[in-house]
């Protein structure tokens, strides 16, 4: 059976006893993460291209695509305090839904964590080169500033910021918690700012036409959107290195996204209000895709006057409305921000390994723990390798698309498994219970679909090729190797001379109507 081999969670916790790492965060670091991780390239650089997609409609692409997060946080919230161990979605998948759900779960954060560092990182860039531009009037050569697909050879300052918080990383999770919440600090102040002086000198005709390429580009905006509220699930990956998680997680988790969605809402009518947000190039009723050569020459033919024409929009905005200076201070709140971001992307991806390597479906290398940092170093390297490669060759949009679709894959089955335990174990104990799960859960799995069928079809094709090769990849290798396939649990620390015990045979997944799958 290809759904059979569900870890059971007092194994999964008597795992994470066993081979554990160690608490060091609170509710307030943990909100702190939260923030880091969702404020960052989705609001400061994807909203010329939210705008380029839906116009003055993308206010209500920022409601479809916080709602949808909103009702996944509820079930992450549940399973978080629940379960508290490292591994996010991938860990409450195995402990529902079998192993073969579990890597694929585990195989998508992959897209989420490792490819959303890396368009961070090249929206960093960005940031970092038009800043050096506008404050010192010089003009920086695109050859070792740009990829490949954007017209250059290598983005060198995108690797570079990605390999300065693998070494962060790699020092211990206190410190980095210690300078995100300083960089956290950073961004709400510059957002603020931007708020303050946008907010009052808003021309509501600015939001005419509300929405020049109807509920369709609304719904492209939300999916492409939805990469800014991508990393608070993040927090929950933090979950074997809290203290008193049952309490501490719940508040991280709804805290973060709620305070990020009022920010994100207030900068985009700031945008639209002041400068306005309308595509450019329409024809035909479709807008020129954002990204593309086909935009890039039109925003030239109009001497880039237009916020979806600008990398760093946010900035661009402050100088129109007569505010250059502040402009660039928020842009230099930008380049001191965003590394937060990649940070909390990589302290996510690297856990997801760490843990599933501890279960025996990855090499056993990438759950070695420093002996002095008490960090797992080795996949903190190798991840910030593949991170710094993304980061140099591939442009900002298109590795958020394809970031979203592992993180919608995820979100689906951490609301599909929340469903399936409150039928399979309704007795264990839940600090933090989904409200109205029978309607919040549902939503949330068809709220992520709707958003994934939303994204375009480059996206689709490659989270698909990605599913096929990860298929291989635990047929050839990890099935063999799993732990729970060669019927070894851990047991829980009353006497640790116990060593680990063949695995009872297991039952498999019962269904809502009660029979086994």
């Amino acid at each position: 059976m290809l759904l059979d081999r569900v870890k059971p969670l007092d194994a999964i916790l008597a795992t994470a006893e066993k081979k554990s790492l160690h608490r060091s965060l609170g509710a307030f670091q943990l909100t702190m993460l939260g923030i880091g991780a969702v404020i960052g390239t989705g609001i400061f650089v994807l909203t010329a291209e939210a705008a380029q997609k839906a116009g003055p409609g993308m206010m209500v692409s920022f409601i479809i695509a916080g709602v949808v997060c909103a009702v996944a946080a509820l079930c992450y919230a549940e399973m978080a305090s629940m379960v508290p161990v490292s591994g996010s979605a991938y860990t409450y998948s195995y402990a529902v839904m079998g192993e073969l759900i579990a890597w694929m779960v585990g195989w998508a954060l992959i897209l989420e964590y490792a490819v959303a560092a890396g368009a961070v990182s090249v929206g960093w860039s960005g940031y970092m080169i038009g800043y050096i531009e506008h404050m010192f009037g010089t003009d920086v050569s695109d050859a070792l500033t740009l990829g490949p697909f954007d017209g250059g050879a290598i983005n060198l300052p995108a690797m570079a910021i990605a390999l300065l918080v693998t070494l962060l990383l790699v020092r211990g999770t206190k410190e980095s918690a210690t300078a995100n919440a300083i960089l956290v600090g950073v961004k709400i102040v510059a957002l603020t700012a931007f708020i303050v002086l946008a907010i009052p000198v808003m021309n509501m005709e600015k939001f005419e036409p509300f929405s020049p390429l109807g509920f369709g580009g609304i719904s492209a905006a939300a999916a492409s959107i939805f990469f800014a509220y991508v990393g608070f699930d993040a927090v929950s990956t933090a979950a074997e290195e809290t203290r008193n998680p049952q309490r501490n997680m719940p508040i991280g988790l709804i805290g973060s996204l709620g305070i990020c969605t009022i920010f994100y809402l207030l900068v985009a009518a700031g945008v639209i209000g002041t400068v306005g947000a309308q595509p450019v190039g329409l024809s035909g009723g479709e807008a020129l895709e954002p990204g593309s050569r086909a935009l890039t020459d039109a925003c030239g033919a109009i001497g880039n006057q237009a916020v979806v024409c600008s990398k760093e929009a946010l900035a661009w905005t402050l100088r129109e409305i007569g505010w250059p200076q502040i402009g660039n201070l928020v842009g230099l709140a930008a380049i001191l921000a965003l590394p937060s971001v990649v940070l909390m992307m990589m302290f996510g991806q690297t856990r997801i390994f760490f843990t599933m390597s501890r279960d025996g479906l990855l090499p056993a290398a990438f759950s070695k723990i420093h002996p002095r940092y008490q960090t797992p170093h080795f996949v903190t390297v190798l991840t910030g390798i593949a991170v710094a490669l993304f980061a140099g060759f591939f442009p900002v949009g298109q590795l958020a698309n394809i970031s979203n679709s592992g993180t919608l894959f995820a979100f689906a089955a951490v609301s599909l498994a929340v469903l399936l335990l409150r039928r399979t174990d309704p007795t264990r104990h839940r600090p933090f219970r989904t409200p109205l799960v029978a309607l919040v859960a549902p939503l949330s799995i068809a709220g992520c679909v709707y958003l994934f069928w939303s994204l375009d079809e480059k996206s689709k094709l490659l989270f698909a090729l990605w599913a096929v090769i990860g298929l291989l990849v635990y047929f050839f290798y990890s099935r063999q190797r799993s732990h729970v396939g060669r019927g070894i649990i851990d047991v829980h620390e009353d006497d640790p001379d116990i060593p680990p015990q063949p695995v009872p045979p297991l039952p498999g997944i019962h269904t809502p109507g009660g029979k086994d799958a």
